[in-house]
């Protein structure tokens, strides 16, 4: 294996641990069961992600990758055909497990002042959701004042910390009111 790609596996390694050791342990998950968890020397770690910080900012801006590598893929298959709605519903479902999963590496990011986004990915999964929002609205199934950031509150006010059978009930109840049959116009 090219020092190039071992390098790429140990990156990865980490951040896979990194994510692990954070949402057992939270903020106070140390550098060196990280390091032990990935099967890593810690100078190993430390060359990758210079301290906590840097490495809970580069996990959670391959959480947004993530998101927005699967709005885009929403996206294309409502260009294929999919119905908006039910692609739009099925992304904010997976997006909330997803931040469930992720909740305590997000309160890290907030202990340790951690930056929150990655500029590209963060761009791509507003267009990708934007698209898919005005898709809706064409058909008459999502409310015309709908915004991306409708969708971003609806995420962060979302009871990530509750149980799944709670979430789904929660989307149950707050979602129809982004929908035309959910609310009136007014």
């Amino acid at each position: 294996m090219s020092p190039r790609a071992d390098a790429v596996r140990n990156r990865q390694k980490i951040l896979d641990a990194a994510r692990e050791q954070i949402t057992r342990h939270g903020p106070d998950a140390g550098m060196d069961e990280i390091a032990a968890a990935a099967g890593v020397a810690v100078g190993t770690l430390y060359r990758h992600f210079p301290n906590k910080t840097d490495l809970v900012t580069a996990v959670i801006a391959e959480h947004l990758g993530h998101v927005a590598d699967d709005a885009e893929a929403a996206q294309a298959r409502v260009a294929a055909g999919a119905d908006p709605m039910t692609e739009i519903t099925a992304l904010v479902e997976r997006v909330l497990e997803a931040s469930a999963t992720d909740a305590a590496v997000k309160a890290a990011a907030r202990t340790l002042g951690a930056g929150t986004a990655d500029e590209p990915a963060e761009i791509r999964a507003r267009a990708a959701v934007d698209a898919l929002i005005e898709a809706a609205q064409r058909d008459g199934d999502l409310h015309p004042d709908v915004t991306v950031d409708d969708f971003y509150l609806l995420i962060s006010s979302a009871p990530i910390d509750q149980p799944p059978a709670v979430r789904a009930r929660w989307l149950t109840l707050v979602f129809p009111g982004l929908t035309t049959r959910g609310r009136h116009s007014g």
